[in-house]
């Protein structure tokens, strides 16, 4: 399948992609947002002025996956959320995504990208243990399971790292899991 891909803003008042982000999100991330109206209420919440929110469309104009972005500091972004169509991953448009969002961020002054990834399924060596009390012990340690996956994977072939684990956040043995990048060489002050 040959699809050229643009990259776009999503807007408010494109409808019908705002409805194609939608049920991306709840096709590909049930856990958080199990109906349509949860959705679709957090794209419309990703739409505010001051939030970035980019869409992959084909040549057809039909969403392929989207992006979003938080300003939570004075010079690190939240990546929040990335999904991509069930029927078109593994085909480049994640990592296409991360790279036209870094530049966005990067245009409003970020130094950092962050984001979290809980593993609510046993699917790292994070889960389902009593990560206290060496929590950055295990962060460190971090690994996927073998014959799972998880999305901390692709995000380290992003050039993400792991920075903290945040212990029983989803209940019992289910962690959300912290990751960062620096976007910018920075010059740090000598002593």
């Amino acid at each position: 399948m040959t699809t050229e891909l643009t990259i776009i803003d999503l807007t408010p008042e494109d409808d019908e992609r705002v409805r194609q982000a939608a049920e991306i999100l709840t096709d590909q991330l049930s856990v958080g947002y199990p109906t349509f109206e949860e959705a679709l209420a957090e794209v419309r919440e990703m739409l505010a002025p001051e939030r970035i929110c980019r869409a992959a469309i084909d040549d057809d104009g039909n969403v392929l996956g989207w992006i979003g972005s938080i300003p939570v500091y004075s010079h690190a972004w939240e990546l929040h959320p990335l999904v991509v169509r069930g029927d078109r991953q593994y085909q480049g448009i994640g990592t296409a995504l991360v790279r036209d969002l870094e530049e966005r961020v990067r245009e409003r002054g970020a130094l950092t990208l962050w984001l979290g990834t809980d593993d609510e399924t046993d699917e790292t060596t994070a889960s389902n243990i009593d990560l206290y009390p060496d929590v950055l012990a295990h962060a460190a340690r971090l690994q996927v399971r073998p014959g799972r996956r998880h999305p901390v994977d692709f995000y380290r072939r992003q050039g993400f790292v792991v920075v903290g684990l945040l212990p029983d956040a989803n209940g019992p043995g289910r962690p959300d899991i912290f990751m960062a990048k620096r976007l910018t060489p920075v010059t740090l002050p000598r002593d």
